[in-house]
Parts: C-alpha cells; structure tokens; sequence
C-alpha cells in the first residue's frame, strides 16, 4: 500500500532584532529606496550572540510538535537544513535532536544553500513513503549574519536570520508532498559561495583579512539563474503532481529578490492573490525562508486544507529545488495550557537527562583515567 508524508505542524523563530534598511544607510553606502527598488527588502531579523542556528532550530521545531501535538519519543529523525552549521561537526541536527528529547531519533545537516529546506523535505518524504521511518521533523535554520560582510552593501542588504521547521507523519491517506523536482549546476559553484573555512582554504589569518569567510556573489549572474529555474522548476513539479498551473492555489517561493518572484509568477502566468510574499519583513533567510513563509501563510488563512501549493527554491551550488504539496491538516485552534505545561515539563526533562549523560560520562572518563594512574604506580608481581 502507498505512503504518504503529510506535513502535520509547522512553526517559525525569528530574532527580535530588526535591522531596516534606514539603520543599514547608516553604515554603509546605500538608502532604504535603493535597496526597496533592487529587491523588495524593507527589514531584516539578526540573531544576537546568544541565538545560533541551533537554538533557532530547537524554538522553531518545538513549535512544529506543539502544532503536530507529537510526543518528541515517536520522532524518527531529525534533518535540519543550514549554510550556517553551528560547528563543523558535530551536525547541528544532532544538538537540536537532544534539546528535543527525540532520544530515538537519527539525525543530519543537509547543505543545499537557500534550497536547502526543499531538499530536506524530499529526503524526509522518500524515507516516509519508503516505510523507514514514520516520523520526521525537518528545520530550515539560518544565522546568515554571522557570514555577511557589513561593508558590501551588495550583499549584507540582502541576508536575516531565522527558523522554519515542519513536522511530517506518514499515512495511507493521499495528499502531503506528491512531487519533488531537484537540480544542481556545479559549474556554477563560485557565483554564490563562502571561499573559506573548508578543506581548500582552512581558516587562518590570510583568509581573516582578506574576508574569505563571507558570502561572495556575483549578483548579476545568479539572477539569471533564478529566474530561469524558478519557473521551470514550478512548471515540471506541477506536472508530475497531475496539476495544470491554473490548479495552483498558492505559490510560495524563496523570498531572495521580490523582481525574480514576480519573473516566475510571471511565467507561470498566477495572479497576485497565488503568490505568497513576505520578503519586505525578513530577507532572504535561505533555507529557513520558505517554512518561515509557509507559518505566515497559514496564520493569515491563505491555507487551508485541500490547497494545491508549490514550494520552489534556488541557491548556491548552483540548486534549486521544488514540491507540491497537496495539503491536508487543518488550521490548529490555541494550544491548550495543559499541553504546553506538559511539553514545557517534557523539555526541561530532556534538559535535565542530557546534563545528567554529559556528567555520567565525564566521571566514567575520570574513573577510568584514576584506575590508569594507580595502575601504572602498582609495582608488578
């Protein structure tokens, strides 16, 4: 019998922290009019010291299961899409999977620049429909500030932090994610990329002063890109669902440049009213701005159960990326006091047994180097 993935919560986390275009002028060589005319970017959300790409992940996810009213015990596997990893290693999935409490959950990164989400989603519909796992919660997660570089206005205009995570079950009932196109272009890797920190160029003074660790773009160049994936990647996921274009009832794109989102509209021949836009308030979040889309989307009732949606997304590798989602959960009421009591007893439970592995394994280590030491001193017989 087949399975479907359906998306069953969703939630968002933005910083507080809003930088508009007027507090950029300030800084650099820009007006809030050009950066308005040039990309449709008004503001933009930044993380301060203390929220990461992984606390932004755990409040957008936790979110997600209050929506889904999911016990973190029966998630399977937790991906969380990111350019902007907390470390190298371990993945940042893997601390997001503990601070949930998702004790038998797997968990990964997967990098795929501001397609991310959309990859992560079709990896996590292909072990649903598979039958491996029946759980998954997906995060797209972005602190894309920490990698800006605040004197080229050609980039750090365009960039703000954020969190989207959906919650997806399998079922037997039709619907969630029919369809998923991915694609990639790797002679296109240098036009959207950060040189520095990897195996070819390791961190040190040189690549520090020479900015080697902030996104380099060719602008030109990417936006031609964009707007010639985007629609094609709407009109061939669309087919494979089975749906005309006129089926279509919302479009929610990457939110990079509001010119290459009216191109594709454009292109796809949908009216206003089918495309969802909320790039003026956030920037481009990258792989956490279509989830973050999707929150608004349902809190503004422009979703609703039965939908035909098509998610699409473009970035760096050259990627892109898109689903169609027939949707089927119904707009959640308020969560009851009582659950969100119990999940806040649940997540300061979880807190309390991580801390408590972290010390049983610290006195394991000093057990054991001791019983080492007086080893060593025994004089043999």
């Amino acid at each position: 019998m087949a399975r479907y993935a359906h998306i069953i919560g969703w939630g968002k986390f933005v910083p507080p922290n809003i930088l508009t275009n007027e507090d950029l002028a300030k800084t650099v060589d820009t007006t809030d009019q050009w950066i308005r005319e040039r990309t449709g970017i008004a503001a933009r959300h930044i993380a301060s010291a203390k929220e990461t790409t992984a606390i932004m992940a755990v409040h957008a996810a936790r979110d997600a299961i209050e929506v889904a009213d999911v016990n973190p015990a029966e998630i399977d596997l937790v991906i969380v899409a990111t350019a902007t990893p907390e470390y190298p290693f371990p993945a940042t999935a893997c601390l997001v999977q503990d601070a949930l409490g998702a004790e038998r959950a797997g968990a990964f990164d997967l990098e795929a620049g501001c397609s991310g989400f959309m990859y992560a989603l079709t990896a996590a519909t292909g072990f649903i429909r598979s039958g491996i796992y029946n759980t998954i919660v997906v995060i797209g997660s972005e602190t894309l500030s920490r990698v800006v570089d605040w004197n080229d206005r050609a980039t750090c205009v365009l960039f703000g932090d954020g969190a989207g995570a959906f919650v997806l079950r399998g079922s037997d009932e039709p619907g969630g994610v029919l369809a998923s196109i991915l694609g990639s272009d790797g002679s296109g890797g240098e036009l959207l990329m950060v040189p520095a920190g990897g195996s070819k160029h390791p961190a040190g003074p040189e690549t520090v002063l020479s900015k080697m660790h902030t996104i380099k773009m060719n602008g030109r160049e990417v936006y031609r890109f964009a707007t010639r994936v985007m629609a094609s990647a709407s009109r061939q996921v669309a087919e494979s669902a089975g749906w005309s274009l006129d089926q279509i009832d919302l479009f929610i794109p990457h939110q990079a440049n509001v010119r290459i989102i009216d191109s594709a509209a454009r292109a796809l021949k949908l009216p206003p009213d089918k495309v969802f836009v909320n790039l003026e308030r956030y920037g481009n979040t990258s792989a956490a701005s279509i989830p973050i889309a999707v929150c608004e989307a349902i809190d503004s009732g422009k979703i609703k159960a039965g939908d035909h949606l098509v998610m699409v997304g473009f970035g760096a590798g050259l990627t892109w990326a898109s689903c169609a989602i027939q949707w089927s959960a119904p707009k959640p009421g308020v969560i009851a006091p009582p659950r969100a009591a119990v999940s806040r007893l649940r997540y300061g439970w979880s807190s309390i047994k991580s801390i408590g592995s972290r010390l049983s394994r610290r006195v394991d280590a000093a057990v054991s180097q001791l019983i080492d030491t007086l080893e060593r001193k025994t004089p043999e017989e």
